[in-house]
């Protein structure tokens, strides 16, 4: 693997998330409920453009897995003059997804397939795995960006050994969800420049990689003055899966708990689990409920209800970018959508 180049500084991280102390806000939850239980950056997120570009041709020159990689990586051809394509959609669960047999050809004749990698696209790990042996240069951006460990809540310890409703979700090892930080996204564009550069031999992706992380350091600044509004002791927020937890690193929120077990979102707390949740809430507060635009977990409603409403559910397109209409068509869109949404639900 191609090694990672010098990223934006580090300090647009900004602040580390952890608790400040003596301004949580407290709310007890019974159990009873719960048992029942124009830049670059606008370019297209799936397609290229079909344009002729540097290096020649109009076949993708890569192939990215989900929308939030597609964005950026068509960024970077877009720039070079090039095309790329995306095999996920808007809406599509990355950690189930499935590709089609006309997708797994269009990776296994790219040049390069950007992955996220850490185990995210579990469902179609096959198929990159015969591109990869079909020649294809595989990337994963994931391990390569200082990813971070799963958060000790995010495994609910407060559930019961015997419970084995999160079989096969394991925190063991590196959380995969460090989209939702824009700086490590960054760090991101810059290395999916450099591996097309050495796959096509084109210095102009390196270049190209370097503008889209440039792009993407405003972007980061304009999610944290929107998120900057929301008061100090309105920042705990309880999550429907483990993905948030470079969120809160990166803009200063705490993650109390999580409702599914795992990193993945097919899975189901089981009553253990939930006692563990409702636990964790009584003692840190939430000031949100966070879950996936269209996600429609129904759990999230019910512990919203058991707060009387006074809990709002934000939904935040968490798991990659939105349709067209939706204001989020692209990464940068979307978390800047995703900001403004929940500053709007925790004033």
């Amino acid at each position: 693997m191609h090694e990672t180049p010098s990223t934006a500084p580090r300090s647009v991280l900004g602040r580390s998330g952890r608790r400040r102390s003596g301004t949580t806000r407290r709310r007890a939850l019974p159990l009873v409920a719960l048992a029942l239980a124009g830049t670059v950056l606008a370019g297209c997120a799936g397609e290229g453009t079909g344009t002729e570009g540097a290096s020649g041709g109009t076949e993708p020159v890569a192939v990215a897995t989900t929308t939030q990689l597609g964005n950026i990586l068509d960024s970077i051809t877009t720039c070079a003059g090039t095309t790329s394509s995306t095999v996920m959609g808007p809406g599509d669960d990355p950690h189930d997804f499935s590709p089609s047999s006309r997708q797994i050809a269009e990776m296994a004749g790219a040049g390069l397939v950007v992955t996220n990698g850490l185990g995210l696209e579990a469902g179609m790990q096959t198929a990159l795995d015969n591109a990869e042996a079909d020649g294809a240069h595989l990337v994963a951006v994931a391990p390569e960006v200082d990813p971070l460990p799963f958060a000790e809540h995010d495994g609910h310890e407060g559930g019961s050994a015997d419970d084995d409703s999160a079989e096969g979700h394991s925190h063991d090892g590196d959380d995969p969800h460090f989209w939702l930080d824009v700086a490590r996204m960054g760090q991101a564009a810059e290395l999916i420049g450099a591996e097309l550069a050495e796959v096509t031999g084109d210095g102009q992706y390196a270049d190209c990689g370097t503008q889209t992380a440039e792009e993407l350091v405003a972007v980061d600044a304009e999610v944290r003055e929107i998120l900057e509004t929301v008061p100090e002791d309105r920042r705990t927020l309880v999550t429907d899966h483990a993905a948030y937890n470079y969120f809160a690193e990166a803009f200063g929120f705490e993650i109390a708990g999580v409702v599914v077990p795992g990193g993945s979102t097919d899975a189901e707390p089981s009553s253990g689990e939930l006692a563990g949740l409702v636990t964790q809430m009584n003692q840190e507060g939430a000031d949100a409920l966070v879950t996936g635009a269209g996600a429609g977990n129904r759990l999230m409603g019910a512990l919203s209800a058991e707060t009387g409403g006074e809990v709002p559910v934000v939904e935040l397109y968490e798991g990659g970018i939105g349709p067209e209409g939706s204001g989020a068509k692209t990464y940068a869109e979307a978390m800047v959508l995703n900001a403004r949404t929940l500053a709007e639900a925790l004033q």
